[in-house]
C-alpha cells in the first residue's frame, strides 16, 4: 500500500457517521451528560496541573472536538486527565507556565507521527498488572496533589518535590482554620458524589455538589479561595513562543507527554469497545486524532489532551454511539465559557479538590487489585513496583520498569518450560546401547534457558555417542543455537560423537549460520529419523570396541 493510501485511511470519512440517523438522539443526550460531568474535571485538572482552570476548559473544548472528528474511536471523549496532570505539574514548576503551550504542541506532533508510522498497536504489549499499577499510582498522586490546596489559601499544587513530601509538608504547615473550611467543602462534595446517584443515576452529582458548596460559601462568607476570573470565550489562535534552547530543553518532557497521551488514549479506546457494541477502533487513527487534538489545544493556550476513560465510560453508558456525542460534550463546555464564566469563577478550589479526590479514589478498584495480588508473584510484583515507581519517580519510568519486571518474570517462567531429558532407547535392545545417550530438548531454546540446557547436556557421562533430539524445540534464537554449538564442541572435545536428529525446517538456517551443523564431525551426523540415528550410534560404539559394524554406509562415510 502506498504512503498516500495509508494516510487517507487515517483521515475522517463518511463511514464515521453511517449510523447517525438512528443514534443522534442518544448521542445528543450522552453529549449533554458528559459535558456536565466533564466541567468540574476540566477545571480541576487545569488548576491541579498548574496551567490554570482556563487551560483545562480550552483543552476539553478544542481537543474534545478534534479528537472526536479525527480519532479512531466512535465514542472516545478526550480532554485533560489526571495522568497528564501528574506529568505536566513538574514541567510547569521547572520551565514555567509559558512552556505549557509549547510542550503541548511538541507532544502532539510526536503522537501524530506515531500514528502516521502505524505504532498504534504498541500499547497492546503492556501487561494488565502494569496498567493497573500505573493507574493506582496516578490515583495516589492526584489525591495527594489536592492536599496543598486544602491546607493553605492560595497554595499551588505544582512543585518540584515528590508529591508525598509536598503533601506531608503542607499538612505540617497547615492553617488549621482554613483546613476546617476546606475539609467541610470536600465532605459536602464527596457526600453529593456518593449519595445523589443512589437517588437517581441521572443526577449530575459532582456538579450538584460544587453548586451547593459555592452557594453556601457565598451565603456564609466562607474564606475559601476560588477559581478567579475566567475568559468569556476562546483565546485567539497563536503559535507558542519558542526559541531553540527552550525547544531543545523540552524535547524530553514532550516525549514523556506524548508517550502518556498515546498509552492512555489507546487504553481508553480499547476499554470503550468492551463496554458496549460501539464498533471497532483504529489505534493508528486514534493516535493521529489525539496528536491533532493536543496540537490544536496548544495553539489556543491549552494543555496536552488524552482519551479520558471515565468520561468515555459515561458517554457509552449514557447512550453515545457516534462521534456526535463527544462533539456535543465540547460544545456544552463552550456554552459554559461563553455565558457562565462569571459564576464558574466563584467556585471554591476546595470543591474542585473534593471532586478530584473522589475521582482518584474511584480510579482504584479493590477487587481488581486483590485479584492481581492473589494471581502470581510475578504479576503482583509488577503491579506493586509500577505503583511505587509511579508515585516516587515518574510515570513513564514506572511503565518501563513495570514492563521490565513483568518481562523478566515471564522469561523466567518460559525458561522453566525448557527441559533436557535423557530418553530410553525403545527399539530392539543392543549391547552397545549403554554407550549411547539420547538427549531430548523440549520447549523454547532461547537466551533465558540457554545456560540450563548447556549445563544439563554436559552432565552426560560414560557414553561414546550422544544423539541430540531437536524435533521438540518450539522456538530458537541465536543464543540457543550458540549453546547447541557449544554442546557439540565440548562433547566432541571429550571424545563423544554427537549426532543431531529432527532439526525443524524453520531452524535449519539459523543452525547453519551460527555453526551448529558445521561443528558436527561429519555431515552424515545429521538425521531426520531416530531409528537411523540409533543404528548409526551403535555402529560407532562397536567400532570403538573393535567389533565389526553392521553394514551402514553412513558409518563408513563418517569414519
Amino acid at each position: 500500500m502506498s504512503l498516500g493510501a495509508r494516510i487517507l485511511e487515517l483521515l475522517p470519512g463518511r463511514s464515521d457517521y453511517a449510523a447517525l440517523r438512528r443514534t443522534w438522539r442518544g448521542d445528543l443526550l450522552a453529549g449533554l451528560t458528559v459535558g456536565i460531568v466533564a466541567l468540574p474535571l476540566a477545571l480541576g485538572f487545569g488548576i491541579s496541573s498548574g496551567a490554570g482552570a482556563e487551560a483545562g476548559l480550552i483543552t476539553a473544548i478544542v481537543a474534545g472536538v478534534l479528537a472526536a472528528v479525527f480519532g479512531g474511536s466512535n465514542v472516545q471523549v478526550s480532554g485533560p486527565t489526571g495522568a497528564m496532570v501528574v506529568v505536566l505539574a513538574p514541567i510547569v514548576a521547572t520551565y514555567g507556565l509559558g512552556a505549557v503551550a509549547l510542550v503541548t504542541v511538541m507532544g502532539g506532533v510526536i503522537v501524530l507521527l506515531a500514528g502516521v508510522l502505524r505504532l498504534g498497536r504498541a500499547a497492546s504489549y503492556i501487561p494488565w498488572p502494569v496498567i493497573e499499577g500505573f493507574t493506582l499510582g496516578i490515583a495516589v498522586i492526584i489525591f495527594l496533589q489536592q492536599v496543598p490546596a486544602l491546607t493553605t489559601p492560595g497554595s499551588h499544587p505544582a512543585s518540584h518535590d515528590n508529591v508525598v513530601l509536598t503533601a506531608a509538608r503542607s499538612l505540617l504547615e497547615a492553617d488549621p482554620g482554613y483546613l476546617l473550611w476546606s475539609l467541610g467543602a470536600v465532605a459536602l462534595v464527596a457526600a453529593a458524589m456518593y449519595l445523589l446517584p443512589l437517588l437517581h443515576p441521572a443526577v449530575p452529582a459532582s456538579l450538584t455538589g460544587i453548586v451547593v458548596v459555592t452557594v453556601l460559601a457565598l451565603l456564609i462568607g466562607a474564606p475559601l479561595a476560588d477559581i478567579g476570573e475566567l475568559p468569556h470565550g476562546l483565546p485567539p489562535l497563536e503559535l507558542p513562543v519558542m526559541d531553540a534552547a527552550t525547544a531543545l530543553a523540552l524535547v524530553g518532557p514532550a516525549a514523556t507527554v506524548a508517550a502518556l497521551a498515546a498509552i492512555e488514549s489507546l487504553l481508553s479506546a480499547r476499554v470503550a469497545t468492551s463496554l458496549a457494541d460501539t464498533g471497532p477502533y483504529d489505534p493508528d487513527r486514534e493516535l493521529v486524532g489525539q496528536g491533532l487534538a493536543s496540537i490544536g489545544a496548544g495553539l489556543f493556550g491549552g494543555m496536552p489532551a488524552t482519551g479520558a476513560i471515565a468520561r468515555t465510560a459515561v458517554n457509552v453508558r449514557a447512550g453515545g454511539r457516534s462521534r456526535l456525542a463527544a462533539v456535543v460534550h465540547a460544545l456544552v463546555l463552550l456554552v459554559v465559557v461563553l455565558v457562565a464564566a462569571g459564576p464558574v469563577g466563584q467556585v471554591p478550589l476546595a470543591a474542585l479538590s473534593g471532586v478530584l479526590m473522589v475521582t482518584a479514589i474511584r480510579m482504584v478498584h479493590a477487587r481488581t487489585a486483590g485479584a492481581i495480588l492473589r494471581s502470581t508473584r510475578a504479576d503482583a510484583a509488577a503491579f506493586i513496583i509500577t505503583a511505587i515507581v509511579t508515585v516516587s519517580v515518574d510515570l513513564i519510568v514506572a511503565v518501563a520498569i513495570g514492563m521490565v519486571v513483568a518481562g523478566v518474570f515471564a522469561l523466567r517462567a518460559l525458561a522453566r518450560t525448557t527441559r533436557v531429558s535423557r530418553q530410553p532407547i525403545t527399539v530392539e535392545p543392543d549391547p552397545s546401547d549403554e554407550r549411547v545417550a539420547i538427549l531430548r530438548i523440549d520447549g523454547p531454546l532461547f537466551f533465558a534457558a540457554a545456560d540450563s540446557v548447556l549445563d544439563t547436556a554436559l552432565e552426560v557421562e560414560g557414553v561414546s555417542v550422544v544423539i541430540l533430539r531437536l524435533s521438540q524445540v518450539e522456538s530458537l534464537d541465536a543464543t540457543g543455537a550458540h549453546v547447541l554449538s557449544e554442546i557439540v564442541h565440548r562433547l566432541e572435545a571429550r571424545g563423544i560423537t554427537v549426532l543431531i536428529k529432527g532439526v525443524r525446517e524453520q531452524h535449519s538456517r539459523l543452525l547453519q549460520t551460527v555453526g551448529v551443523l558445521g561443528a558436527l564431525r561429519h555431515e552424515a551426523h545429521l538425521f531426520d529419523d531416530l531409528d537411523a540415528a540409533i543404528e548409526h550410534a551403535r555402529s560407532h560404539v562397536r567400532r570403538a570396541a573393535g567389533a565389526s559394524p553392521r553394514a551402514d554406509p553412513r558409518a563408513e562415510e563418517a569414519g
